[in-house]
């Protein structure tokens, strides 16, 4: 490592500048235009060298100012600084040496790429699901029908999740201690440039394998905790409008045999009928109407092994008393002109609790300790956090530009102190969606956002593979996606095939949760018919009977190492392959992501393999697995470590 990281110092090339950006925001995705009034290279000038630092010495050849690069090394991490006067200097460019073979992965989520190289990331957290993109892919398709294999260019995309942080095939993680917009450029081939509006300092990190890549990343991210024990027992059930319907689809559920853990009602604070869909009414304390004396119906569910859970976000509906008191007391982000700043998300506008404020801040936790957690939720979405306006005012008075990639890590911590101030660490947990660095600490778990719900490649079912790859390669260990998808609109609908082959795949997942769509009622749901609450009742079985090994996976999620793994993890020699992945060390497994698709191929790396269902051996290579629906293709590493009695409680499952 040392004779690597001193290399990488000594060929590093710096240039500085002074910019501007000047972003604008629509309904959380961004506008981009970068300013610069000036940049220049700086010219390197020698080396110093002591007992603890190395230091590369650089001189503005304008100015005759000096810079530097010094990197210490301790514990196997080695923290590299930027110094020297750089007054009226805000713009850094530090490039390093790459070649062409090498790959990059990481940087937070992505939805159609895995390999970075070759592309220009962003990092700036924004809404992933564009309005203008989405409204571009309906026309399109209803002139030429749909083109689930077409993506964009990959600088057409945003991510709801992105960290300055990246893996590299060469066994080493580069990761930037920054808070404001970067750049991360990887788009030639014999060099990497990382561009940063502040001074930035880098840590870097290597190991001989990707799991001990995972455990120095762990080091340094930290690591949220296990989950609650209960989550692993089957399905957790999407259902909304109300304690009747809650009853009633559980028990037709249950009838059929399913396993159900818990219920997600969205609903619980109530709702609101909007153009886009049957959405949630942003006042977080339960809705008398829908769910009448809510707190002994959890306790009713509760008893019977069902464990009820919610939904809340940063944002307050106006219409509502807990928005009123947060105006009147100051606790909202304000616009420029001093006003409570009103984000518009789908069809309506909203206003933003002011985590800078430590009264508003405080208060807003109080409300999910006493309005969620104290009427018996065991989990719920911690939604959003990724719209803070940059030309935000807010009540610390500094740039909101550079809080905005930190908000969602500093929601998620809210919602982390909340449960542990409650002392149910243990009990209940959430999911979030938006992240930066300090998410992965602050939360127990991620979930891939709001997936069209068809066979797109960069937004449907298959695109939940590499944003959970790359979330792995990024550090965040537990990652899941809502069965079935979310975003409806038009002709863009739910069919039953989709549904089942979403469930197929999230068996094999750290959780296996519905979602309704914003449109529940133009979308299949897991009880539309008979044959799909029998495929309910399989899949959910074969997902609680995986729970020994779930739980040993979260024994080495605490260490740093994903529960989902890319198959380069381990095959390095492997191609590149975003439609499977490793489930642990173990379990290989190959989704069908592709409408109408009764086989797919499947490609197994270098090692000996049993199918999990046919129980026969397979060599390395290409195979043509058959898969009708209900059966997903997946196979057992003959040198595993998984017990007999899972395998043969999941054949058993199976072959009912």
């Amino acid at each position: 490592m040392e004779e690597f990281w001193k290399k990488q110092l000594e060929s590093a090339q710096i240039r500085i500048g002074k910019g501007s950006n000047h972003f604008t925001m629509n309904r959380g995705s961004f506008r981009y235009k970068k300013r610069y009034e000036w940049s220049r290279n700086l010219s390197k000038t020698g080396v110093e060298k002591s007992e603890h630092t190395y230091r590369v010495l650089y001189k503005d050849p304008k100015t005759g100012n000096g810079y530097f690069l010094e990197g210490t090394e301790k514990d196997g991490l080695v923290k590299i600084t930027f110094g020297g006067n750089a007054a009226g200097v805000n713009r850094y460019w530090i490039t390093l040496p790459s070649d062409a073979t090498e790959e990059i992965y990481g940087c937070g989520e992505t939805y159609s790429e895995l390999n970075l190289k070759k592309n220009l990331v962003r990092i700036f957290v924004a809404e992933h699901q564009n309005a203008l993109r989405i409204g571009g892919k309906i026309i399109r398709e209803k002139i030429r029908g749909p083109k689930y294999e077409k993506k964009l260019g990959f600088e057409k995309y945003e991510s709801y999740y992105v960290q300055p942080t990246f893996v590299s095939s060469k066994k080493y993680f580069l990761h930037a201690d920054t808070k404001e917009f970067a750049e991360f450029d990887f788009r030639k081939d014999d060099s990497m440039t990382l561009h940063f509006n502040e001074r930035p300092v880098l840590y870097l990190g290597s190991g001989k394998t990707y799991e001990d890549i995972s455990r120095e990343m762990r080091k340094l991210f930290g690591y949220y905790g296990k989950l609650p024990d209960w989550v692993h027992d089957g399905a957790i059930l999407a259902i909304q409008e109300g304690c009747t319907a809650v009853d009633r689809r559980v028990k037709a559920a249950r009838d059929a045999g399913a396993k159900v853990c818990g219920v997600w009602s969205q609903d619980w604070c109530g709702c609101r009928r909007t153009g886009f869909g049957y959405q949630v009414m942003w006042n977080w304390e339960a809705d008398e109407e829908l769910y009448p004396n809510l707190k002994d119906k959890i306790q009713e569910w509760k008893a019977q092994g069902i464990h009820f859970l919610g939904y809340i976000n940063p944002f307050m509906a106006l219409e509502k008393p807990l928005y009123k008191y947060a105006s009147e007391h100051g606790y909202c982000v304000k616009d420029p002109e001093g006003k409570d700043y009103l984000v518009t998300i789908t069809t309506f506008p909203a206003a933003m609790i002011d985590f800078t404020n430590p009264d508003a801040y405080n208060w807003y936790k109080e409300i999910i300790k006493k309005n969620m957690i104290g009427i018996g939720l065991s989990g719920w979405m911690a939604d959003f956090g990724e719209y803070l306006p940059v030309d935000a005012v807010l009540y610390n008075h500094e740039d909101a530009a550079k809080w905005h990639n930190e908000w969602p890590a500093i929601w998620a911590r809210m919602n982390r102190e909340a449960i542990e101030e409650c002392g149910k660490k243990d009990e209940i947990f959430y999911f979030t969606r938006a992240g930066y660095t300090g998410s992965i600490g602050n939360t127990p778990m991620m979930w891939t956002g709001d997936q069209h719900v068809d066979w797109s490649v960069d937004d449907g079912l298959p695109s939940v593979i590499p944003a959970s790859l790359s979330l792995a390669m990024s550090g965040q260990p537990i990652t899941h996606s809502d069965i079935g998808g979310y975003t409806t609109v038009m002709h863009m609908t739910r069919s039953k095939e989709l549904l089942m082959r979403w469930e197929e795949m999230n068996v094999f997942t750290p959780l296996y949760r519905f979602h309704e769509g914003n449109q529940p009622s133009r979308n299949v749901q897991f009880d539309t018919d008979e044959e799909l609450l029998k495929h309910l009742a399989k899949m959910s079985k074969l997902h609680a009977a995986l729970k020994p090994y779930i739980k040993s996976l979260e024994k080495e999620a605490e260490e740093g190492v994903p529960m989902m793994r890319p198959l380069f993890y381990y095959y390095e020699k492997t191609k590149m392959d975003m439609t499977e992945y490793l489930f642990g060390r173990d379990f290989l497994v190959a989704p069908v992501v592709q409408k109408g698709a009764e086989s797919r191929t499947v490609f197994l790396p270098e090692d000996e393999w049993e199918g999990l269902w046919d129980q026969k051996e397979y060599k390395p290579g290409e195979h043509t697995a058959k898969a009708p629906i209900g059966m997903i293709p997946v196979y057992v590493r003959n040198n595993h470590a998984v017990s007999e009695d899972v395998l043969d409680s999941l054949r058993k499952i199976m072959s009912e």
